[in-house]
C-alpha cells in the first residue's frame, strides 16, 4: 500500500530514518509528529514520485539542506541554496561570543559579517541585538541574494554589500567583526567527499594550508575596527595555533580561543588596542 509507513520503510533501506522522515515531511508539508500519528495515511502518486526523487538524490550525496531548501540556525530557519554554505551548529558560537560581548548595550554598535553566505550570522545578530547596525558582505552576488531573502523573511534590518572582504568598505570602522571564512586546504580530500562535494568551493577552501582568507582578514581587520573593537572568526580544528600567531602578529591583544562541544578550538579572536 502507498501509505506513509510503507514509504518510510522503503526509504529506510537507502537512508537513515531521520532523513527519510525529514524528506517526506517536506514533500507533504507536515511535521514529523504528523507522520507518526498518521502512518496509515495514503499518499498521492505525485507525492510518492517526488519523495522517491528526493531519496534518490540524497542517496547520491546531495545535502538534505539543499533538498528541502532550509537549515535551522540559532532557532530560526534559513533558506539555503547551492550558492551558499550550509549553516552548521558550531558557527553558532560566533553569535554566542558576540552576545556575550554585549555590543549595542546602551549604544548603537556597528557589526560587520564577512563572507555572509546565507546571512545566518548577520541576520541573527541583527535580530538578537536591538541596537546594532549590521553590515553583511560577500563576494558572491548569488549569496547576497539568499541573505537578502532570509533577512526580509525573518524581519531583520541590515545592509548588504558585495565586496571581497574589506575591498568596498574603505574608511568604515566597526565595533565587532565576525567571520566564518573558507579554511580548508585546497588539496584536502574531504572536499571531494560527502556533503562538501555539493557546497560552493570558494566558501570552503582557501589556499594550500587553508589559511589564505584568514591571513587576509586578520591583517586587514585592525584598520576597520574601532579602538577596543573585536574580531572573532571560525577556523579549522587544527588551525588554532596558527590563527593565534596571526592575531598576535597583527597587533591584537586579549586574544581568546574557544572550544566547541567536542572540546576542539574552533573560534579565535582578539581586541584592537
Amino acid at each position: 500500500m502507498n501509505t506513509v509507513k510503507a514509504a518510510l520503510a522503503a526509504a529506510r533501506e537507502k537512508l537513515p530514518a531521520s532523513e527519510a522522515r525529514l524528506l517526506l515531511g517536506h514533500v507533504l508539508d507536515r511535521p514529523a509528529a504528523w507522520l507518526v500519528a498518521h502512518d496509515d495515511a495514503l499518499l498521492e502518486e505525485a507525492d510518492l514520485l517526488r519523495f522517491a526523487s528526493l531519496v534518490a538524490r540524497r542517496k547520491g550525496g546531495e545535502p538534505v539542506a539543499y533538498l528541502v531548501g532550509y537549515r535551522e540556525f540559532y532557532g530560526r530557519e534559513f533558506a539555503v541554496l547551492p550558492a551558499v554554505l550550509i549553516p552548521r551548529p558550531e558557527t553558532e558560537m560566533l553569535v554566542d561570543l558576540a552576545l556575550a560581548q554585549k555590543v549595542g548595550v546602551g549604544t548603537t554598535a556597528r557589526i560587520l559579517d564577512l563572507g555572509t553566505g546565507s546571512g545566518c550570522i548577520a541576520v541573527t545578530l541583527a535580530l538578537e541585538i536591538q541596537q546594532a547596525e549590521v553590515t553583511a558582505v560577500d563576494a558572491s552576488a548569488a549569496a547576497l541574494s539568499v541573505a537578502r531573502e532570509n533577512a526580509e523573511r525573518l524581519g531583520a534590518t541590515l545592509r548588504l554589500q558585495q565586496s571581497n572582504w574589506f575591498d568596498q568598505l574603505a574608511g568604515e570602522t566597526f565595533d565587532l567583526i565576525v567571520a566564518n571564512p573558507p579554511y580548508i586546504a585546497t588539496t584536502d580530500p574531504h572536499l571531494a567527499a560527502g556533503d562538501l562535494r555539493h557546497e560552493p568551493e570558494p566558501a570552503l577552501a582557501s589556499g594550500a594550508d587553508g589559511l589564505d582568507a584568514i591571513r587576509q582578514i586578520v591583517a586587514g581587520a585592525p584598520r576597520y575596527l574601532r579602538p577596543r573593537g573585536r574580531l572573532w572568526l571560525e577556523h579549522g580544528y587544527d588551525q588554532a595555533a596558527a590563527v593565534h600567531e596571526l592575531l598576535a602578529a597583527a597587533g591584537f591583544d586579549d586574544i581568546q580561543q574557544h572550544r566547541d562541544v567536542a572540546g576542539i578550538v574552533r573560534v579565535s579572536g582578539g581586541r584592537r588596542s
